[in-house]
Protein backbone atom coordinates (compact mmCIF):
# COMPACT_ATOMS: atom_id res chain seq x y z
CA UNK A 1 0.00 0.00 0.00
CA UNK A 2 1.56 3.73 -1.18
CA UNK A 3 0.67 6.78 0.81
CA UNK A 4 1.62 10.27 -0.69
CA UNK A 5 4.46 8.22 -2.52
CA UNK A 6 5.98 6.38 0.37
CA UNK A 7 4.79 2.91 1.65
CA UNK A 8 2.96 2.96 4.35
CA UNK A 9 4.53 0.71 8.02
CA UNK A 10 2.06 -0.95 10.21
CA UNK A 11 4.51 0.71 12.74
CA UNK A 12 6.15 4.10 12.70
CA UNK A 13 9.45 3.81 11.31
CA UNK A 14 11.16 6.99 13.02
CA UNK A 15 13.38 7.87 9.65
CA UNK A 16 10.06 7.47 7.35
CA UNK A 17 9.58 11.12 7.21
CA UNK A 18 12.86 11.71 5.53
CA UNK A 19 12.78 9.11 3.42
CA UNK A 20 9.60 10.29 1.97
CA UNK A 21 11.62 13.48 1.38
CA UNK A 22 13.35 11.74 -0.69
CA UNK A 23 11.41 10.42 -2.84
CA UNK A 24 9.32 13.94 -3.52
CA UNK A 25 12.72 15.49 -3.97
CA UNK A 26 13.65 13.13 -6.61
CA UNK A 27 10.42 12.89 -8.20
CA UNK A 28 9.95 17.11 -8.17
CA UNK A 29 13.69 17.02 -9.69
CA UNK A 30 13.75 14.76 -12.03
CA UNK A 31 15.56 12.28 -10.51
CA UNK A 32 18.77 14.49 -10.02
CA UNK A 33 20.29 12.98 -6.91
CA UNK A 34 22.82 16.64 -6.35
CA UNK A 35 19.41 18.88 -5.99
CA UNK A 36 18.15 16.75 -3.00
CA UNK A 37 21.23 16.33 -1.11
CA UNK A 38 19.98 17.96 1.69
CA UNK A 39 17.45 15.67 2.17
CA UNK A 40 19.91 12.47 1.82
CA UNK A 41 21.48 14.59 4.65
CA UNK A 42 18.66 14.57 6.85
CA UNK A 43 17.98 10.96 6.19
CA UNK A 44 21.69 9.93 6.96
CA UNK A 45 21.36 12.27 10.52
CA UNK A 46 18.31 10.08 11.25
CA UNK A 47 19.95 6.58 10.01
CA UNK A 48 22.87 7.62 12.51
CA UNK A 49 20.43 7.68 15.15
CA UNK A 50 18.16 5.46 14.84
CA UNK A 51 19.87 2.89 12.22
CA UNK A 52 19.01 0.05 14.34
CA UNK A 53 15.00 0.65 14.81
CA UNK A 54 14.56 2.00 11.50
CA UNK A 55 13.46 -0.28 8.34
CA UNK A 56 13.76 3.04 6.39
CA UNK A 57 17.89 2.92 7.15
CA UNK A 58 18.42 -0.98 5.96
CA UNK A 59 18.46 -0.24 1.85
CA UNK A 60 19.81 3.24 2.61
CA UNK A 61 22.88 2.39 4.89
CA UNK A 62 23.84 -0.52 2.65
CA UNK A 63 24.26 2.05 -0.75
CA UNK A 64 26.23 4.81 1.95
CA UNK A 65 28.61 1.88 2.65
CA UNK A 66 29.42 0.91 -1.37
CA UNK A 67 29.84 4.10 -2.01
CA UNK A 68 32.40 4.83 0.78
CA UNK A 69 33.97 1.88 -0.18
CA UNK A 70 33.90 2.34 -3.70
CA UNK A 71 35.83 5.75 -2.89
CA UNK A 72 38.49 4.08 -0.59
CA UNK A 73 39.02 1.64 -3.42
CA UNK A 74 39.75 4.76 -5.90
CA UNK A 75 42.03 6.16 -3.57
CA UNK A 76 44.58 3.35 -3.05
Amino acid sequence: MQQNGCFAMSTKDPCQKQACEIQKCLQANHYQESRCQHAIEEMHKCCKIYAKTSVCCSGFLKEEEKKSLQISTNCQ
